[in-house]
């Protein structure tokens, strides 16, 4: 009877197997056409991605290095294609049909739900249309004051650095990023550069990194046992600490907005020139004031994704900026050369004309990002066949990009390991591809925050420049890059600091 019954389980399993390898035979064939590594059974190449997000950013460096622009790989049965060819890229981040985010974005959704990062199809076409207004610059010229607070609390907390040994820029960024965009999501200052330790601080540095975690653990992406191990039990505790804030928020903004009688109601999220100072919550409650379709949950899930979005890859930026002024001297005296034409002797704060009129910092911005992009690896979804030049990727294929790989093709930037932010003056943008820079992707789903990123990445390192003079640690350092959620360095951020003697600039 024993015998029986196992003989019967076993033939059901070999039923359902037969149908499994059926059901994925065409994805197979189009799939061993593009160039990859070998695979093994049942886990393809995952064991190749380690255990460390360093090693799984070396072995994806490794794929385009060995493989080329156009690499596939297996995690287990899901298929992946790596691209960092332009016209491979273009293809689908061009597309207005191409828009699906691949599916280890789905380990988002705990913490984000269905926000524009992780949505898709009309409802992600909906919150665009209703958010994007709030992203046009005379809107953005409101949180220049917010720039101005708290880089003027990042140059006391790093005076005591002056003239001494190296330390890690990274976690002075971190902070201070974490302070903009709080204050600018919803409108809540949290203090984290005064006060690294409280809940609502530590959460945010934890929850990143559990989720990408998680996408590079097979074992742990069924929910149910993802709830039993000790990353989920982490990842509920910063999700409630998290989304209780937020919530809490929420409800007094809207209570206030919605309930005022007076000044909020005289101020349309489409009056550009409205004086009001307002967070990205407000700007987003005043829409549903005008008629737009936003629940509660959607507030949140909004709210949590910008400050996602406007932290971790800020902070990678800015910190990878500092590194790269301090080990070419010449480009920072050139950055403070243009400081001063703009500010000459004043210590005054910034104003978004002084921001705008930042051109070669906004090169060297640039040019630390081609190095260094912020999001070295992002990807997205294809539901149909789609043929790329040679080849056919086929439907149900995840597509990453690699912008670390791509901004280092000679062809389109000549001695690519070299920093030169000349790279980015308009007359040598000329017939570069368009696709061949995509620190803040391209297309339909381009960063809507790209512009009040680049305003508050030079507020910051210009007051940063006016005060101190960025050096090469001794002796010199050596990054160790990896990627948690972005682009980090395991070694950490290291330079020194120096005084230009000037007065500080007033807060």
């Amino acid at each position: 009877m024993l015998l029986l019954l196992l003989s019967l389980v076993a033939a059901a399993l070999y039923l359902v197997l037969q149908h499994y390898r059926a059901k994925m035979r065409p994805l197979v064939e189009k799939a061993e056409k593009i160039p990859g590594p070998q695979t093994q059974p049942l886990f393809g190449n995952a064991l190749k991605f380690g255990t460390s997000t360093k090693q799984f950013f070396d072995y994806m460096m490794w794929l385009t290095g060995t493989h080329g622009p156009i690499a596939r790989v297996w995690v287990g049965p899901v298929l992946a294609v790596l691209l960092a060819d332009p016209k491979y890229i273009e293809i689908i981040l061009g597309s207005n049909k191409i828009i699906d985010k691949a599916i280890l974005y789905k380990f988002g959704e705990p913490w984000l739900g269905k926000g524009m990062l992780t949505n898709s199809g009309l409802t992600w076409k909906r919150h665009r249309k209703i958010i994007m207004p709030a992203f046009h610059v005379k809107i953005l010229d409101k949180f220049v004051h917010i720039f101005n607070a708290n880089s003027a609390i990042l140059l006391d907390r790093l005076a005591k650095h002056v003239g001494g040994p190296g330390f890690d820029v990274y976690p002075y960024m971190n902070l201070v990023t974490l302070d903009v965009i709080c204050e600018s999501a919803m409108g809540v200052k949290i203090n984290a550069q005064l006060d690294s330790s409280s809940d609502y601080v530590n959460s945010v540095q934890i929850l990143g990194d559990a989720m990408f975690r998680r996408a590079f653990m097979p074992w742990l992406h069924l929910d149910s046992i993802f709830a039993l191990s000790s990353l989920g039990r982490m990842q509920k505790k910063c999700l409630t600490v998290l989304h209780g804030m937020t919530k809490k928020v929420i409800k007094s903004r809207k209570e206030q907005i919605l309930n005022s009688e007076t000044g909020e109601q005289e101020t349309d999220l489409h009056d550009i020139g409205a004086k009001q100072k307002y967070a990205f919550l407000d700007l987003m409650i005043q829409a549903v004031r005008d008629g737009a379709t936003l629940t509660d949950q959607e507030l949140q899930e909004e709210v949590d994704t910008i400050m996602l979005a406007g932290h971790d890859t800020t902070t990678s930026a800015l910190s990878f900026s500092c590194w790269c002024l301090a080990e070419n001297p010449d480009v920072q005296e050139k950055v403070v050369s243009e400081l001063r034409e703009i500010f000459g002797d004043s210590n005054r704060d910034a104003t978004l004309r002084d921001l705008q009129e930042m051109k070669y910092l906004e090169q060297v911005i640039k040019e630390t990002l081609r190095l260094f992009p912020s999001v070295p690896v992002f990807g997205r979804f294809v539901t149909e066949d789609l043929p790329m030049g040679d080849y056919v990727l086929p439907a149900g294929c995840n597509v990453g990009f690699n912008p670390y790989m791509l901004h280092r093709n000679p062809e389109y930037f000549p001695e690519p390991e070299k920093f030169d932010p000349d790279r980015f003056l308009p007359e040598n943008c000329l017939g570069r591809h368009p696709y061949c820079y995509i620190p803040f992707s391209a297309g339909p789903r381009n960063c809507l925050g790209l512009k009040f990123a680049m305003l508050e990445m030079k507020a910051i390192l210009s007051a940063l420049l006016r005060r101190y003079r960025l050096l090469q640690s001794n002796p010199p350092h050596q990054l160790d890059l990896t990627v948690v959620l972005v682009l980090e360095s395991l070694t950490g951020v290291v330079l020194r600091l120096d005084s230009r003697g000037s007065q500080p600039v007033s807060s």
